[in-house]
């Protein structure tokens, strides 16, 4: 009889204890009347600015933050043409043919990526720059002074063979 009443009372604390964790993993209810969240907009990757990109060899059309390819010819606020297979035509005349990364503004401005590649390690730079001021000129010092003794040393390496190429000599006389 005890091993009865022990059993149901280590089942009814096993059930017990199921119900408290289900009860605390449950949502609040809403309240009534309340207003839903809205639904956020899920980030696409990389943010973009508007304006035209070569990607995977496709003209890609950036405006309002939605991403589309260029399916047909488009005329930029400054009068320039681009078609979707990346052929810039100024108001002047000239063509430019832009390739992978390059980018064109919405007001017709043509920015190759060497120059954005080129933009961006600039301002790092001067970041780096205010976040340790002098600390970048310290280390190019201590790099001369690195190269200046790897001289040094490969002089004196060179004049030590050089002796031995003399004592060698004299030896064989």
């Amino acid at each position: 009889m005890t091993s009865r009443f022990t059993f149901s009372l280590i089942l009814s604390i096993a059930l017990l204890t199921g119900a408290v964790a289900q009860a605390q993993t449950r949502v609040p209810p809403r309240r009534p009347g309340a207003v839903a969240p809205r639904p956020r907009a899920a980030a696409t990757g990389v943010g973009l600015k508007d304006g035209l990109t070569m990607q995977n060899g496709r003209v890609v059309l950036t405006e309002l933050g939605v991403t589309n390819p260029l399916t047909a010819d488009k005329k930029l606020v400054n009068g320039t043409t681009i078609s979707p297979a990346g052929l810039v035509t100024a108001t002047d005349g000239t063509t430019t043919q832009i390739t992978e990364g390059d980018q064109v503004s919405l007001t017709g401005r043509v920015t190759s990526r060497r120059s954005i590649v080129e933009a961006d390690s600039l301002l790092k730079i001067k970041t780096y720059d205010l976040k340790y001021p002098g600390k970048r000129k310290k280390m190019e010092e201590e790099a001369e002074r690195k190269a200046k003794a790897k001289e040094k040393i490969a002089e004196e390496k060179a004049k030590a063979a050089e002796k031995r190429a003399k004592a060698r000599e004299k030896s064989k006389r």
